[in-house]
């Protein structure tokens, strides 16, 4: 009698969840693009074709692909992420992002559900105590395989979608499920070390929200490091640590993110974007722009809406 290894039934049942997923996702999303769901949090994704690189802000979040692939590039280094992985961004994070296979027979689907850290924190306390992390951070986007557990919990979860008065009361159950063996998978370090007051991780995610609130206003690192209890010199070395780049580049990505979308959503002329995010000068503005989106901004939103 013919038998079936353990790892051979967890890839039929691994394939037959995706092909579930996929038909959710599919189903919910009537066309390109991305799609929040009456589950707080949980946005789903549908692609038919692959993109071209674009920067996006994308915020501490649970990633998972059914369908295509995709790379993020942060910085100096690329992650290829496919149906196999999952994807954790800790902290809020510049990325630039492509969808590299998609087609109209078998477009790219995938979910994001935000992370919360105070849930993060509240979940920790009820945990056995963890290994110290190392004295060095480690980025703020990771890759790892995706387990049965964690791909399990989150088909539950979009299967609520089917039952919304079921939302409100098993949503939240089934979320702290999935959390929990994100923490105690391979890349729970990092969820651990943001949410853990005192960590060097959690006082640069406090830098980063202070940032954020006040992205538009000049930068002011001796105010900010005092606010987040920090030299300005290791303030300085464990933000580039951790995002790659230094707080005034963060700003600055900021800034050209939100001008990008007040001329293409609000309409605004380059100038008024400009102004509004902070910049003092429109030829300054405009070379960072074409430095970040690799087009000046006027001739950028004119391909975004052609292509749209």
């Amino acid at each position: 009698m013919n038998t079936i290894s353990s790892a051979s039934r967890q890839a039929v049942d691994f394939a037959s969840q995706r092909g579930e997923l996929a038909a959710i996702i599919d189903r919910y999303c009537g066309a390109d693009g991305s799609h929040p769901t009456p589950i707080p949090g949980l946005t789903f994704f549908r692609q038919s074709s692959p993109s071209t690189p674009a920067c996006a802000v994308v915020k501490s979040a649970f990633g998972l692909l059914v369908q295509g692939e995709k790379r993020v590039v942060l910085a100096d280094q690329a992650y290829d992420y496919h149906p196999q992985r999952y994807l954790i961004t800790s902290v809020d994070l510049p990325l630039l992002a492509q969808i590299t296979k998609a087609s109209p027979a078998a477009p790219y689907l995938g979910l994001a559900l935000d992370l919360d850290a105070r849930r993060v924190g509240e979940l920790i306390s009820k945990l056995a105590a963890a290994p110290a992390s190392p004295a060095s951070l480690a980025r703020g986007l990771a890759i790892a395989d995706l387990t049965a557990e964690i791909v399990d919990a989150a088909l539950r979860l979009v299967r609520l979608l089917a039952t919304p008065a079921a939302i409100p009361v098993l949503a939240p159950l089934i979320e702290q499920e999935l959390l929990y063996h994100l923490l105690t998978g391979e890349l729970g370090g990092r969820l651990r070390d943001v949410a853990i007051k005192g960590s060097q991780s959690y006082q640069i995610s406090r830098a980063i929200q202070w940032i954020k609130q006040r992205y538009a206003q000049p930068m002011a690192i001796d105010e900010l490091a005092g606010a987040v209890s920090m030299s300005k010199s290791s303030l300085h070395h464990h933000f580039k640590e951790l995002t790659t780049m230094s707080p005034l580049q963060y700003q600055k990505t900021l800034r050209l993110q939100e001008a990008r979308r007040l001329m293409l959503i609000e309409q605004l002329d380059a100038a008024s974007a400009s102004h509004r995010v902070g910049y003092e000068s429109p030829s300054q503005f405009s070379r960072e722009y074409r430095r970040i989106f690799g087009a000046p901004p006027l001739k950028d939103i004119a391909l975004m809406r052609q292509a749209s």
